[in-house]
C-alpha cells in the first residue's frame, strides 16, 4: 500500500499511484448529465476499488453516507484505509461483491492492474484486441500528469497489455444482492447508485427486488455492451421509472464496448 496525492493535492492510499490518478479522472464526469449529490444523501458504490469516489464525496460534503463494496481482499484493504483516512464516520466499507444472488464467486485479480480485476476475465481473453484498444485509449487520453504516455509507440501496446494481465490470481469472494443489503441495513433511500464492477453490472440489477427499485433516485454505471446489454439495461430502467437516461463513451474507451450510463427519475 502506498500514499499518493491526486491532481488537487488530495491525499489518498493506493496500490499503484498511476491507477489512482486514472480512477480519479474516470469519476470526474459522474456528477454530470443530471446526476447530483447533496448534503445528507446516501450513496451506494458497487465496485468501489480503492474508494476514490468516497474520498471525493467525503471531502466535498460534511454529512453524506457512503456504502462501498469491494470483494478483492488486497484492494479492499486500501479501501478500508481510505475510509478511515477520510474521517467520515458514515463512509462504510464491505468486503463483498453485489450480484443477483447470495453466493461465493471466483474473481480474477490482476496485481499489475488491480482495477481490471473481474469475475469475467473471459471478456478480455475472448477479444484480446479489445483489451489492447483499451490500453491504447487510456495511454492516449491519460491525465495531464502522465503527458509522456502519449509518446509511447503503438508497437509497445501489446507488451504493455500482456504485462498488465500477467501473474493473475483466482480469489473466492462473497456475493450478496443489493436488496439483501437494503433489508439488512434498513435503507429507505439511495440517492445515487454507482456501479462499476467489470462486467457484472447486469447481475447487480438482477439482484434488486421490485419493491426496492423505487428507493433508488439515480444511477451511474459502466456497461459492457455485449449481447444487447445496453439496450436491455435501458429497457429495465425505464420499466422501473427512470425517464432521463443518457449514455457517454469516454475518449479513452472509444474503441471498446464500455459505455457510461446516467439515469435519473
Amino acid at each position: 500500500m502506498k500514499k499518493t496525492f491526486l491532481s488537487d493535492k488530495t491525499p489518498i492510499y493506493c496500490l499503484i499511484p498511476s491507477e489512482a490518478f486514472i480512477l480519479d479522472d474516470h469519476i470526474k464526469g459522474y456528477l454530470d448529465h443530471g446526476i447530483s449529490v447533496k448534503e445528507n444523501d446516501v450513496i451506494v458504490d458497487v465496485g468501489a476499488n480503492i474508494g476514490v469516489l468516497g474520498i471525493r464525496l467525503s471531502k466535498s460534503f460534511k454529512s453524506i453516507s457512503i456504502y462501498s463494496f469491494e470483494p478483492i481482499p488486497e484492494i479492499f484493504n486500501v479501501l478500508k484505509k481510505n475510509s478511515q483516512f477520510s474521517r467520515n464516520i458514515n463512509f462504510k466499507v464491505y468486503q463483498k461483491g453485489i450480484g443477483k444472488k447470495l453466493e461465493n464467486k471466483v474473481f480474477t485479480y490482476f496485481p499489475n492492474s488491480p482495477a481490471l480485476s473481474t469475475a469475467e476475465p473471459e471478456m478480455w481473453e475472448k477479444n484480446p484486441q479489445a483489451f489492447r484498444n483499451a490500453v491504447k485509449g487510456s495511454l492516449q487520453n491519460a491525465p495531464k500528469k502522465f503527458w509522456w504516455a502519449k509518446l509511447i509507440p503503438s508497437f509497445f501496446i501489446p507488451f504493455i497489455a500482456k504485462k498488465l494481465l500477467k501473474n493473475s490470481q483466482k480469489i473466492s469472494c462473497k456475493i450478496i444482492t443489493l436488496s439483501h443489503f437494503i433489508k439488512e441495513e434498513n435503507i429507505e433511500k439511495i440517492n445515487l447508485l454507482k456501479i462499476d464492477c467489470e462486467g457484472l453490472e447486469w447481475n447487480v440489477l438482477m439482484g434488486i427486488k421490485k419493491s426496492d427499485w423505487a428507493k433508488i433516485e439515480s444511477i451511474v454505471m459502466e456497461i459492457h455492451d455485449i449481447k444487447n446489454r445496453l439496450k436491455d439495461t435501458v429497457k429495465l430502467l425505464k420499466k422501473h421509472g427512470f425517464r432521463n437516461i443518457k449514455t457517454e463513451k469516454e475518449k479513452a474507451l472509444n474503441e471498446t464496448k464500455l459505455i457510461n450510463l446516467y439515469a435519473t427519475r
